[in-house]
């Protein structure tokens, strides 16, 4: 045989030098769910490998982060009802424990880089990511909010907005509204294509977001849809949106390899939730071996195409490659 692919797996040193991908540290980012007031550090028991954390117990998780070179977090409120309404008002208040927190986090780490969550959902009595009347959610009514919403997290401190909600045109409205407040440096990662996905459940438990009634699917997109995530991504693309996001990760890598293929910004995936707790719980039951699969999982992310990756194994994949493994 003249060829002989083998050769190039003979050893570790040759194995890693024709080495076609490589997951780094900075390709990563954890997600934080953030709840008011002090000596909080729950562990979410459908996703145990997160937690849902005070302010002071949030500061010291950085910490510990930038100890191991991960400097990128998204960051999540779960808010109290006692401070939700229809119109997800506290989104934007002066005395929101979210805004009040990050202004904290990036004055006491000003170099890491702060990723904030726009939806109205933490915020809104009915649970939906937009407006809710009769049922029926409100696309342009919720447009204004949203704006309103993101330029008060851009004066907190936030380094990137996040859009999460699916309406249509709100990247073209926070970027009017940013650049209108002198926020024109503050960058948007829409979630581009965010699919009506029931992988979802244990970040819903984290933040107590469910929708009161109904479903997300008039505007997250069909599961089913691949060449909508192409519209998507031109339309987002075309209203200023820096990054954009295929959510959930694993089980869309065809979307994330797509929009990779298609467009020349930063390509963002989010492993979600359930996509982790899958891992977690095969791996408690000895089905799996976590340490082995837990990177091939996040691998196969970067593999895909995704220049960032949220996860929330990103701490523990920064710890292993500190340690050299």
């Amino acid at each position: 045989m003249l060829r002989r692919t083998r050769r190039n797996r003979r050893s570790a040193a040759i194995r890693l030098m024709v080495e076609e991908t490589q997951l780094l540290t900075s390709d990563l980012v954890l997600p934080l769910f953030l709840v008011s007031g002090t000596g909080t550090n729950e562990v979410i028991e459908s996703l145990p490998v997160a937690s849902r954390q005070s302010l002071d117990y949030i500061l010291k998780e950085i910490e510990s982060c930038i100890k191991v070179g991960l400097q990128q977090f998204v960051l999540f409120p779960s808010v109290p009802e006692k401070f939700k309404d229809k119109l997800g008002s506290y989104s934007y208040s002066e005395d929101n424990f979210y805004l009040e927190a990050a202004r904290i986090i990036k004055e006491k780490y000003p170099d890491i880089c702060l990723i904030s969550d726009v939806a109205l959902d933490p915020y809104s009595s009915d649970g939906h990511d937009g407006v809710v009347e009769k049922g029926i959610i409100l696309n342009d009514m919720t447009l204004p909010i949203l704006a309103k919403m993101s330029v008060a997290q851009a004066q907190a401190g936030f380094d990137i907005i996040a859009p999460s909600d699916m309406m249509d045109g709100r990247v073209a409205a926070i970027r009017t509204a940013l650049d209108q407040a002198s926020y024109t440096d503050v960058g948007i990662m829409a979630y581009t294509a965010k699919y009506a996905s029931g992988f979802y459940g244990p970040f819903r438990d984290a933040l107590d977001s469910a929708p009161k009634a109904g479903d997300k699917k008039t505007y997250q997109m069909n599961p089913a849809n691949r060449r909508e995530a192409m519209l998507e991504g031109e339309l987002d693309i075309d209203e200023g949106a820096d990054y954009i996001m295929v959510k959930p990760a694993i089980h869309y890598l065809d979307i994330i390899s797509d929009l990779r293929n298609a467009y020349n910004v930063p390509i963002a995936a989010y492993h979600v939730s359930g996509e982790c707790a899958q891992l977690l719980a095969a791996a408690k039951l000895g089905w799996l071996d976590y340490d082995t699969v837990m990177p091939e999982a996040v691998l196969s992310i970067k593999r895909a195409g995704a220049d960032i990756i949220l996860t929330y194994f990103a701490k523990e994949l920064a710890t292993m490659f500190a340690q050299g493994k």
